[in-house]
């Protein structure tokens, strides 16, 4: 089952969470609040969504979140909250990985703004994850000598070239280019380069 998709706030300020709890909601997003980094570090794995999260807080900091959520593998976009002194800081989170920034006190409007763009990467992120794994599953049903065949096709050899360089006949390389296509349900060249590359692949 799919995690419901929210904005994940983290701040130790109970005033300030609150606020940006009521603000958000009241634009129509689904809102979950954490007092610590580490609230949220103990369910980043089982959500969806964005962070939203202050950059001074006590224990672990917004940047030391960032690098543990980026250690977990975490796709969940990130954007700080800083104050104007703290600017410096939040430009190392975006060079950390951070997609935005947001100065205290925060205007409303660029809130809203910010956390869609947020939302619209997390959604564009889990899609990309959903279609390399799709690919990554299809390209396992090859048999050892259909995937050489295809790594050739991909790399740009003719039938005549890659029977010469796996040493077989150029109508068994057809056999196998025809059986390679069925498999992965692709009907060209281009769509098969595609699919090598949502698996995450490089061309040889």
């Amino acid at each position: 089952m799919e995690p419901a998709i929210a904005v994940h706030v983290v701040d130790d300020d109970d005033a300030v969470r609150d606020s940006l709890q009521f603000l958000l909601h009241a634009s129509g997003f689904v809102v979950s609040t954490y007092p610590r980094a580490e609230a949220l570090l103990a369910v980043a794995g089982a959500v969806a969504g964005c962070v939203l999260t202050d950059v001074r807080m006590p224990s672990m900091n917004g940047l030391d979140l960032q690098v543990r959520l980026n250690a977990l593998g975490s796709r969940l976009p990130v954007i700080v909250m800083t104050g104007q002194a703290e600017i410096p800081v939040a430009v190392r989170a975006m060079k950390a990985g951070a997609v935005d920034f947001l100065v205290k006190p925060i205007d409303e409007g660029m809130l809203v703004a910010a956390v869609r763009r947020a939302l619209e990467l997390g959604r564009r992120s889990r899609q990309a994850q959903a279609a390399s794994a799709a690919a990554t599953a299809r390209l396992a049903e090859l048999t050892p000598r259909e995937r050489e065949v295809m790594d050739l096709l991909v790399a740009g050899l003719s039938n005549k070239a890659i029977a010469g360089e796996l040493g077989a006949s150029p109508r068994t390389v057809e056999v196998h280019r025809a059986r390679v296509m069925e498999k992965l349900d692709v009907h060209s060249l281009p769509e098969l380069v595609r699919l090598v590359l949502a698996a995450g692949e490089s061309q040889p």
